[in-house]
């Protein structure tokens, strides 16, 4: 494991079985959380998504789900090293049968899920692989009941996937009572066709989907202006 500084005082354990990728950052960004948010994170891994909400404007508190125990133990040692120690309460759950120390009635809930139906592409011997990557303990369907179980009415479910499970996720947020509300796709470069798509969902409102202008990545080398203020992040440490 290694320890990795994502601002002052602010850090993040990642080892080969939880680490994390660009994905996490434009989920945090588009997320839009409020310092008085109370947030859940479904499937948090190492539970970075979680600490970059920390970066600036803080919510008010933050439980970080994840069925596996060294994900969670992971994530337990990041917060040990932080200093201060922000909001964040890591469980170890089956987001499926959520405990009731998580309230219901919060304001924001995100979820970076396997991208994968479980007999899709390469599966990994990898258990952690395998779970972050393939639909084996739980479906975009259970992700989305999950949510909307632990919103309040017009809260918000964020989440992010690959551009052909499009249908898939929005299918099931409307099954689940989550109506799209916002969409952004993500792009390589401008003459690439998007790689993952960014959705929130707002429990009990009326349709209306608004596609917000695309995500471009990088300008040729380069990463773009946008792209570079959403996902800097600091220095590596053993």
């Amino acid at each position: 494991m290694e320890y990795e500084l994502l601002s002052p005082g602010l850090w993040v354990c990642r080892s080969a079985a939880h680490s994390f990728g660009t994905d996490a950052f434009l989920l945090t960004d588009f997320a839009r959380r409020h310092p008085g948010d109370r947030i859940c994170d479904l499937g948090t891994g190492c539970g970075i998504i979680p600490l970059l909400m920390q970066r600036a404007r803080p919510p008010k508190m933050i439980w970080a789900v994840d069925i596996q125990p060294d994900a969670v133990a992971q994530l337990e040692a990041a917060l040990d090293r932080c200093d201060p120690r922000p909001d964040i309460v890591p469980v170890c759950a089956d987001l499926r049968d959520l405990p009731d120390t998580i309230p219901a009635g919060l304001e924001l809930v995100t979820c970076n899920p396997p991208y994968f139906a479980a007999d899709a592409g390469f599966v990994s011997d990898s258990d952690a692989a395998r779970i972050a990557r393939h639909e084996t303990l739980c479906s975009i369907s259970d992700v989305c009941k999950a949510a909307a179980g632990l919103l309040k009415f017009h809260g918000r479910f964020c989440m992010c996937c690959r551009p052909e499970r499009l249908a898939d996720v929005i299918c099931a947020m409307r099954e689940a009572g989550l109506e799209p509300k916002r969409l952004r796709t993500v792009h390589k470069t401008p003459s690439h066709a998007p790689w993952l798509f960014l959705i929130e969902g707002q429990k009990g409102a009326k349709p209306f989907l608004r596609i917000e202008p695309p995500l471009i990545l990088r300008s040729g080398a380069d990463l773009t202006e946008e792209a570079a203020k959403i996902c800097h992040y600091g220095e590596s440490y053993p």
